[in-house]
């Protein structure tokens, strides 16, 4: 079995050194084949706390120093040592000492901030570390339903603003390719609708899916396995968790990922970005400062579950991209992310080409 790195997240502040111990002990002999990148004596207050001493024994651990902070708050040390974490884990992945990554609960951006990075989350550090500067796609795994995003960290009204049929194109090939690099067998792919009821009712509440989904679902069909769409959402993701598409096209964050995943399957939702060499997966919760190191409150099973997608995909990840690298480079547009914080470019917004 090859060996992945997880980081911990926000860690002196976080649950993550907690839900990473747990998830460690759980796997059991698996986690010999774990290297954890943070802070070492974090993790060692964390294993006191739950009394899981034993755990650092069976990991090897990459190290990364600082100072101790004040747990359950937002603070530039912690979002130093997160930075560095995940800095730490991509060199491990590029040099392929580790077959993919896991983080723990999302970096707090505020914290990232006052830390002096300018990136706004995991994915644009992500984008930028591996090398090519190019956009990464989010995909949400949640059983028998997954979901991509068209766009992600943007206000609603921004974000509905963003859509054009080239942002829409391009992530539904990304999917596509995503969906190749995991190594599932169908590619079956279905575009949600934006607008209520049932997608916009042919215009009467709304034109977007006249203008703009879809003549961008009969363009990406010339080259993808699009289902049609745009389906009302109200449908198309139960129609998924079914078995009739392998991936929804969202159109926000919280259409598909954060609202339908999370009620299919709130514990057992992962997420994972895709387009660079190594596959990342992640939770698909917070950083939960509310109930961090109060002697195990924290939940493990959504951390659990992004390690064990992290060991099952990455090994067939990397070499799917070796194979179908040029395909991926064509699929994924470079991009410069120079985002103002709190406003996300999002990296489908080069004019689409057509492939």
């Amino acid at each position: 079995m090859g060996k992945i790195a997880i980081t911990l997240g926000d860690p002196p502040a976080g649950i993550g050194p907690e839900i990473v111990l747990r998830s460690l002990a759980a796997l059991g002999e698996r986690s010999r084949s774990v290297v954890v990148v943070g802070n070492m004596e974090v993790m060692r207050r964390a294993s006191r706390l739950l009394g899981l001493t034993d755990i650092l024994e069976r990991v090897d651990v990459e190290e990364v120093p600082g100072d101790a902070v004040e747990p359950g708050r937002v603070q530039e040390e912690a979002g130093r040592q997160a930075v560095m974490a995940i800095e730490r884990a991509v060199r491990l992945a590029m040099s392929g000492e580790v077959e993919g990554i896991c983080t723990a609960p999302p970096i707090n951006k505020e914290a990232m901030k006052i830390a002096g990075s300018r990136f706004i989350d995991h994915t644009e550090m992500l984008a930028h570390l591996t090398g090519g500067v190019r956009g990464l796609l989010t995909l949400f795994e949640s059983g028998s339903l997954r979901t991509t995003f068209v766009t992600k960290h943007m206000p609603l009204r921004k974000a509905i603003e963003s859509l054009d049929v080239a942002s829409v194109v391009r992530c539904i090939l990304e999917t596509d390719t995503s969906l190749r690099l995991l190594g599932l067998g169908g590619r079956r792919i279905a575009l949600a609708a934006l607008n209520p009821p049932h997608a916009g009712e042919n215009g009467l509440l709304g034109k977007e899916e006249i203008d703009i989904l879809a003549p961008a679902v009969e363009e990406a069909s010339r080259v993808a396995d699009v289902r049609g769409g745009p389906f009302p959402s109200d449908s198309v993701y139960h129609r998924a968790a079914s078995g009739e598409f392998d991936c929804v096209v969202s159109l926000y964050h919280d259409q598909g990922g954060h609202i339908a995943s999370k009620m299919h399957d709130f514990y057992g939702t992962v997420s994972m970005n895709t387009g660079m060499p190594f596959l990342r997966t992640s939770v698909d919760h917070g950083t939960a400062f509310d109930i961090a190191w109060q002697g195990g409150k924290a939940d493990h099973r959504s951390m659990l579950s992004a390690v064990e997608r992290c060991f099952a995909y990455s090994p067939l990840y990397r070499r799917n991209y070796e194979a179908f690298r040029d395909e991926v480079l064509e699929r994924f547009p470079s991009y410069e992310p120079d985002i103002p914080y709190g406003l996300h470019r999002h990296p489908y917004a080069p004019v689409f080409r057509r492939l």
